[in-house]
């Protein structure tokens, strides 16, 4: 069968490096259950048939896709799950927790965290291809510039390691950007010491205006913010730690 034509509208860049491809897959620590994410025309995939996992399937959007995989690897007729990724229920795919490996649609790679962060008691680990901007972000700790919303949310119940950088030139067609691998690894946090829907809330808000204090960002939950420090007030949501959050989400909940 010819190779599948990448399509632009579903963020398709196909790696071409069979030895970062090994790469990325021998840093999979997970050997039960595994999902693979875009499996494209199986350049991770053939490597993670041989790795002896127990459990192996592959969420798939592309019907070109599909149908290559199929022909190429008659080990996947049963374990292709034709749908898109944001929309199943990981309750429905397996029984146990499972982690997830791919190198992942750019234009939804945010999306695909976020889908981690909301299941991460069904998310053992996630080792993935991403923008090299996306990986920076979701690595960086308080204080620095690039520390996001989804940099807390995943660090508050991951341990995040930046594993390395892949070029451009590794990729058909070749995109615009530098890409990075990284893993998240679930750590023993299983809830929050304080309301997670509230903790949510409150980080979102902070950063939905990160370039102003917090006692001007925290305003638009319409909450009386007279007993929280007035020292943290004058810093920037990017300046906070995760226990920094938690505390301020509990301060203004009057937990």
């Amino acid at each position: 069968m010819k190779q599948v034509r990448a399509k632009k509208y579903l963020g398709q860049h196909f790696l071409t490096d069979e030895t970062i491809a090994q790469n990325i897959v021998n840093n999979l620590k997970e050997k039960n259950n595994v999902l693979e994410i875009g499996a494209g025309m199986g350049v991770l995939t053939k490597y993670l048939l041989d790795n002896d996992i127990k459990n192996f399937k592959v969420v798939e959007i592309d019907t070109e896709s599909v149908a290559y995989l199929k022909e190429n690897y008659p080990a996947l007729q049963t374990k292709i799950i034709e749908d898109d990724f944001l929309k199943i229920n990981f309750n429905d795919t397996f029984s146990e927790r499972c982690a997830i490996i791919g190198n992942f649609p750019y234009n939804i790679s945010n999306q695909i965290l976020f889908k981690v962060f909301e299941n991460r008691d069904n998310v053992s680990e996630v080792v993935g291809m991403f923008q090299k901007e996306v990986a920076q972000r979701i690595v960086a700790k308080n204080g620095n510039k690039t520390y996001g919303i989804l940099s807390v949310f995943l660090s508050a119940f991951y341990n995040i390691s930046y594993l390395f950088t892949v070029d451009k030139s590794v990729f058909y067609p070749i995109p615009k950007v530098q890409s990075a691998v990284i893993r998240l690894e679930r750590n023993e946090v299983k809830s929050l010491p304080c309301d997670e829907n509230s903790f949510v809330l409150v980080v979102k808000t902070a950063f939905n205006q990160r370039r102003k204090m917090l006692r001007q960002s925290l305003k638009a939950l319409n909450k009386d913010l007279s007993m929280v420090d007035k020292e943290l007030l004058t810093l920037r949501a990017e300046q906070l730690s995760v226990d920094d959050f938690i505390n301020l989400t509990n301060t203004i909940y009057n937990v």
